[in-house]
């Protein structure tokens, strides 16, 4: 302190009653962050008791990773610290998501022995914008279902709506999954396959329909079905007849047979099944069951 009665403080005092630097504070003070109140005679830079508890303040928040236009801000009055505390954690949330996304996809390539030449191809899809997956997901929709007005708006609607994403902090296979996912779904070849399987599904429901009549076999299959499989009755058995009478009633079982095997293919089931990856969640029970139909099907249509 120097000794002229107004209790002001070089920068040197400054420093030992804070433990900073003079360094430290002189960047401060040049950068705006930590004004001196005056200068002495010859001078040098002053700062009073205020100064000491600002500057506490500023050492705390660049210890919390603060820029410095932030941290000159506070101090002003041009900001508060709760509103620029909220802008920091928000802006950390996404640098530890992109972290996590980083760090799944380096464990994905050193899992997998990648190539140089396949690293960008797995990198890019998984960082995708919310908006761009999104993009992707409804344009696969729409080309699925153009044109078919007896299409199920359940089904519709539940496949725009699927949470095409990966988690915040994905594991390396879920990562897998989205970069698969992603190219399955903007292959052409997949799409045209889907969309057959979509219209297979429309008219389907031109002959019931009934609002939910897809999600009411679906219930069906799985009541009957799965509860025959829980009783250990395979699809070869003489069991399994009064369950596909009981599922199927009079419906021509030849047609049955050729649209569940084109639109429950090994394509179209691994499209579920990484989808089921991607949100935490075991592949749905009907595909089991519908596999347990065909083979009954196969079996009786081929004596």
């Amino acid at each position: 302190m120097i000794d002229d009665g107004t209790g002001l403080l070089t920068i040197g005092e400054l420093a030992r009653s804070t433990g900073l630097t003079v360094r430290t504070i002189r960047y401060w003070s040049d950068e705006g962050v930590l004004s001196p109140v005056t200068r002495s005679a010859g001078g040098y830079r002053l700062y009073d008791a205020e100064s000491v508890a600002r500057l506490e303040l500023i050492r705390t928040l660049r210890e919390l990773g603060l820029g410095l236009d932030d941290v000159r801000a506070v101090p002003t009055g041009e900001t508060t610290v709760a509103r620029v505390a909220a802008a920091h954690v928000a802006a950390l949330d996404a640098q530890i998501s992109s972290l996590r996304l980083t760090r799944a996809v380096l464990s994905t390539v050193a899992r997998r022995g990648s190539t140089a030449e396949e690293m960008p191809l797995m990198n890019k899809p998984a960082r995708l914008s919310a908006a761009e997956r999104r993009r992707i997901l409804e344009e696969f929709v729409d080309e699925m279902f153009h044109g078919l007005a007896t299409a199920d708006p359940d089904i519709r609607e539940r496949m725009r709506n699927t949470a095409l994403s990966l988690p915040d902090d994905p594991t390396p296979e879920q990562v897998d999954a989205w970069v698969e996912l992603a190219e399955l779904i903007q292959d052409p070849e997949f799409r045209a396959l889907m969309r057959g399987a979509a219209g297979f599904n429309a008219a389907d429901r031109g002959h019931d329909a009934r609002a939910g009549a897809s999600m009411w076999f679906f219930k069906r299959l799985v009541e009957l079905v799965g509860r025959a499989r829980e009783r250990g009755i395979t699809p070869e058995s003489p069991q399994a007849e009064p369950v596909l009478r009981d599922l199927l009633g009079t419906a021509d079982r030849g047609d049955v047979l050729a649209r569940r095997k084109a639109t429950h293919n090994v394509r179209a089931a691994r499209y579920r099944e990484l989808l089921g990856i991607l949100k935490g969640t075991a592949q749905p029970a009907h595909e089991e069951d519908l596999a347990w139909v065909v083979a009954a099907l196969e079996f009786r249509a081929g004596r």
